[in-house]
């Protein structure tokens, strides 16, 4: 017996809608329904399709949809899973960008992202020693993590060339001292809980469409060439090969395949691109773009259709254009060439890798990339802190209120469990309350 693909189309469309909480969340979420209360597939073989997934560039838990999906309902099936749990959130997140183009300076508006912007700065540091806590478990992992903070807070280096030195480091490693490269498991406690007979359980055989073909792999990575060049050379024909939406779609697909350690790996790359070297908005922006992206449902990495619609709005808002879709155009843009990396990969590349599993020589630069980016988060958190705490720069005043905020955001980060949605709910309301004190003082 299988599921129908209207059936599962139905439950892809409502995780589009219902998928807060980031990857963890989201990963609990489809482990509650699909393995725990729906049987589609048995806790060994979802944790089996996680940890392939884990191993990819790119938002596992859209990877991981879109695997199961797949398994489920060949192609088409992990096309549509994948797309639907994108899709809500990017819809959100325009209308959203919109709101903050237009109202963005309404005073009550700007007050609930400067009760935010603390809150995301705890967010992301809070984020780092969660995923340090996952990866790094030996001195030697600690020493990468450090030395690729260094590299990055003092000699400013790329993210790519720091990801590149640490897989160098891994290979390396990985066959002088494999001991310090080994990767431990990350999920569960080492016993597989059993919720009954599942439809894709321990024993089913891995289906036709799910193994290797040479032949299959050579179709579907012509379809994925044709996919991203198309799409690509229409915009460079279109608005020239140097201009914003060609440069949005060729460094959205480089990030894609950066993004090791989930969407807060990528924030470091994005930001020194979309900020420091197109300034295609800044710091400041994108501290309130990432308090957008925590806030609605779908993977965090959405945080790029936010980078795209403000490119291209801010560079119309000039003239007799409605720069609105020509906002929407950059997001769109931002997410067809940062997702389409993510299908190809499972869609195209899951037969071929998953023979790899397992094997350190394959494992053993993940595990050195997934440390070095726990220190670019960490710096990514104080540089957030820096813009936050000190508005106006070093020689400028001190934002009390914005350091209290992130203490207390911190707190309930770190003590008490509280989730981000909750956090940066208070801290919005912590805002507002402070602008309306200030209101009345003055």
């Amino acid at each position: 017996m299988s599921v129908p693909l209207s059936e599962a189309l139905k439950f892809w469309a409502k995780l589009g809608f219902i998928s807060f909480g980031g990857p963890a969340g989201q990963i609990a979420v489809l482990h509650q329904e699909l393995v725990e209360k729906r049987r589609w597939i048995s806790e060994r073989r979802f944790l089996h399709a996680l940890n392939y997934c884990m191993l990819l560039p790119g938002p596992e838990a859209q990877q991981l949809v879109t695997y199961i999906g797949w398994l489920m309902h060949r192609t088409w099936g992990g096309v549509l899973a994948g797309t639907l749990f994108v899709l809500p959130s990017l819809i959100i997140l325009i209308g959203l960008s919109w709101v903050y183009m237009t109202f963005g300076q309404v005073p009550w508006i700007a007050a609930i992202f400067f009760g935010i912007k603390p809150a995301v700065t705890a967010i992301v540091l809070h984020a780092a020693v969660r995923i340090g806590k996952r990866t790094i478990h030996n001195q030697v992992l600690r020493w990468i993590a450090f030395g690729s903070f260094l590299a990055i807070f003092i000699l400013n280096l790329a993210f790519p060339i720091i990801v590149l030195c640490a897989a160098l480091i891994g290979i390396w490693g990985g066959k002088r001292y494999p001991e310090y490269f080994q990767q431990t498991p990350s999920h569960g406690n080492g016993k597989d809980k059993h919720y009954g007979t599942a439809l894709i359980d321990d024993h089913t055989p891995t289906p036709d469409h799910a193994k290797f073909s040479s032949k299959r792999l050579m179709q579907q990575s012509s379809v994925f060439i044709a996919l991203w060049l198309i799409p690509f050379l229409a915009l460079a024909l279109l608005f020239g090969w140097k201009t914003l939406y060609p440069q949005i779609a060729w460094f959205f697909t480089k990030a894609a395949f950066l993004t090791f350690g989930g969407a807060y790996a990528v924030l470091p790359y994005v930001y020194q691109g979309a900020v420091d070297q197109f300034h295609w908005l800044s710091a400041g922006q994108m501290i309130d773009g990432l308090a957008l992206g925590e806030t609605t449902p779908g993977p965090l990495i959405m945080v790029v259709a936010f980078v795209g619609y403000l490119a291209g709005h801010i560079q119309n808002l000039i003239g007799n254009t409605n720069p609105f879709w020509f906002g929407v155009l950059g997001a769109c843009v931002a997410t067809w060439f940062t997702f389409l990396p993510s299908f190809f990969l499972v869609l195209v590349g899951g037969p071929l890798i998953e023979s790899t599993h397992g094997k350190l020589s394959f494992t053993a630069p993940l595990t050195a990339i997934s440390a070095a980016v726990v220190g670019v988060i960490a710096n990514l958190g104080l540089f957030f802190a820096y813009h936050v705490f000190f508005p106006h720069g070093l020689g400028g005043s001190i934002s009390w209120i914005s350091i209290a905020i992130s203490l207390f955001a911190g707190l309930a980060l770190f003590k008490f469990q509280k989730g981000v949605l909750s956090v940066l709910t208070g801290s919005a309301l912590a805002g507002l309350l402070s602008y309306l004190v200030a209101s009345l003082l003055t």
